[in-house]
């Protein structure tokens, strides 16, 4: 039988994911990564994991009083974002979806930038560039090719940086993404794809998404490795995301990495989850939450201490409440802008359509 194994790559996908913290939050026997890193690097991102999670609860509360338009909520995905993000240097860019709120926080940008995006102003969200992530995107998966264009871009520049692009497990059954990870592999382009298996494609579970045996399995077939990671272990992504990125820097090529985690929200403000979701299913991983998870590993270790809880207190309840003024002072804008920002010199068309809505809008008012 010819030998059908890509040189000097393993093409094996071991389908336990890399777990260095266990659900009650003792350290595992896996001696394959890292897990002692500095006391001031686990207590930030204890604080991250926390901050998120209280901004998450916030999003949610003012797009159901009716001060945003839609919102995604991240929550019990809190590990999987800031693990994987925290690691990254920050001249790597992040090609984020549209739940990636710890990542972002992790990179920098306020909740005040993010509110934006949520309340539908025409930029989606200005600044993010700044802080070497792309807008967020939206539609599924398209984003993929962006961030290997991006990370082709680097590699033909010569410059020492890796794109990484957060996906979950819907966006993986998308042509986009397939055509994003091809293109990666075929040009050993220095790029991850940090997929959160979430279980839910808003209602198709993942089990009706894939035949094979995991997300991570599919990188067999492009020629590159992957890897399965316990996406509620801070530390196995933080560790997992390292050596992927340690890999694409070096010039090795692209890596998949499935985070196995869970959406304990609905998908989105627009969504109700118990139409479709068995309420045992969601006390089974309540049980396994990351932060809880997290805490407990971190008292074992004599991190965590009850002044570091009073200052990530202290930290979220400022935060929140600069989110609730900025969303609450923030102007209304102007409907005419999601026209004339489309093209340099709006179209006939577009006209009349604008025209036609302000017409309406100001006979309404």
């Amino acid at each position: 039988m010819a030998d059908v194994s890509v040189p000097g790559l393993d093409n094996r996908v071991d389908l336990e994911p890399v777990q260095l913290i266990a659900p009650d939050g003792a350290p595992t026997s896996d001696e394959r990564y890292r897990r002692d890193l500095p006391p001031e690097t686990l207590g930030w991102l204890y604080e991250e994991m926390v901050l998120t999670r209280d901004l998450d609860v916030e999003f949610v509360n003012l797009q159901r009083q009716g001060e945003l338009a839609l919102f995604a909520s991240c929550r019990g995905q809190e590990a999987a974002q800031v693990g994987a993000a925290a690691c990254l240097r920050k001249t790597d860019w992040l090609f984020p979806q549209y739940r990636e709120l710890g990542a972002l926080l992790v990179r920098g940008i306020t909740p005040a930038q993010i509110s934006a995006v949520w309340r539908g102003r025409w930029h989606g969200g200005l600044g993010f560039t700044d802080k070497h992530c792309a807008p967020i995107s939206i539609d599924i998966g398209s984003h993929g090719l962006h961030a290997v264009g991006a990370a082709m871009a680097a590699q033909r520049l010569g410059e020492d940086s890796v794109t990484v692009a957060f996906v979950g497990d819907g966006g993986t059954s998308e042509g986009d993404m397939h055509e994003a990870l091809n293109f990666a592999a075929v040009t050993s382009a220095p790029c991850v794809f940090f997929v959160q298996n979430n279980q839910w494609a808003i209602s198709v579970p993942v089990r009706h998404q894939q035949a094979g045996p995991s997300i991570a399995h599919r990188a067999i077939g492009y020629g590159m490795p992957g890897v399965r990671v316990d996406g509620n272990d801070v530390l196995a992504c933080y560790a997992v995301m390292s050596e992927a990125a340690q890999r694409a820097r070096g010039g090795d090529g692209p890596t998949l990495i499935e985070a196995v985690t869970y959406r304990m929200g609905p998908h989105t403000t627009s969504d109700d989850p118990t139409r479709y979701r068995d309420p045992d299913e969601l006390k089974y991983w309540e049980a396994r939450d990351p932060i809880a998870r997290y805490r407990a590993y971190l008292e074992q270790v004599g991190v965590w201490t009850p002044r570091l809880q009073e200052h990530v207190e202290n930290r979220s309840r400022r935060l929140r409440a600069d989110l609730r003024e900025a969303v609450l002072t923030a102007p209304d804008f102007d409907v005419a802008d999601m026209f004339d920002n489309v093209y340099a010199d709006i179209t006939p068309e577009l006209a009349r359509q604008r025209d036609a809505l302000l017409a309406e809008l100001d006979w309404e008012g």
